[in-house]
């Protein structure tokens, strides 16, 4: 019987194919197909990937892998091959073995998508928060919101934020009434938050918001959800604003007003 890599080297010769013909098609090195051929192991390595690259290389050429795999374990010690790593340089099909290269891009795609699924997790737990579309009105019930001299700041909240002017376009209002009105819950943003305000059941605002955005709504009950209750005042029927949660906390309340 010829020794395993002559039967290599012959199978190839016979089909008219270079070492680098064979590792184009196979995405394996010609040093580690030529290694086999010769029958170097140490240039390929453990013998768990000596038995990778013959098991391919075999069933390239059309030859009995397990075979070829059960004389190269007679010339080595018993040992027991990682089945982690087995598994890996076994996953081959019949146009070849699966590269080394590719395994590792599979692995780092798998924790790129666990990551962005991780982050998207957390980011719905905010209620699946959406960017306010420009122009959009606001619901009808919503009245004109109360100058920002008219509301006390938190405590809590930054100096700079209580002491910053709400813009225009946050403090306007569809449906603004003059003059205060009763039963109204008033809400000022000092940090840039997601926000989902409901009043008697019926949503009236809903979006990410920057800082300095002032809203007043009328009613009997409201429903507020905050993305980032650190940076979200209330104030109830006129009183003193108090913060909704802590920094970067998702909190929901109940008001009645």
């Amino acid at each position: 019987m010829p020794a395993l890599g002559d039967e290599f080297r012959s199978a190839r010769e016979a089909r008219g194919l270079t070492l680098s013909d064979v590792a184009e098609q196979l995405h394996i090195r010609s040093v580690y197909l030529n290694a086999i051929e010769t029958e170097d192991w140490k240039a390929i390595g453990a013998p768990v990937y000596i038995r990778g690259f013959i098991r391919t290389y075999a069933r390239f050429l059309g030859l009995d892998g397990e075979s070829a795999i059960g004389r190269y374990n007679e010339t080595v010690p018993a040992e027991r091959p990682s089945s982690a790593a087995a598994a890996i340089l076994s996953a081959d099909d019949d146009g070849g073995g699966l590269s080394l290269w590719a395994v590792l891009a599979i692995v780092v795609a798998i924790g790129l998508v666990g990551f962005v699924g991780y982050e998207w997790w957390s980011y719905t737990q905010g209620g699946g928060a959406r960017e306010p579309v420009a122009g959009a009105s606001p619901a009808p019930s919503a009245v004109a919101s109360l100058p920002a001299a008219s509301v006390v700041p938190s405590a809590a909240a930054p100096p700079a934020a209580a002491a910053q002017p709400t813009p225009a376009s946050a403090g306007s209002a569809v449906g603004a009434e003059n003059g205060p009105t009763p039963h109204r819950i008033t809400i000022r943003l000092t940090q840039r938050s997601w926000l989902h305000v409901a009043v008697d059941g019926a949503a009236q605002l809903e979006g990410l918001y920057p800082a300095g955005t002032l809203r007043t709504f009328s009613g009997n009950a409201a429903d507020v959800r905050a993305g980032n209750a650190g940076g979200v005042t209330v104030s109830v029927d006129g009183r003193p604003p108090v913060l909704l949660g802590k920094d970067g906390d998702v909190v929901e309340q109940r008001y009645t007003l």
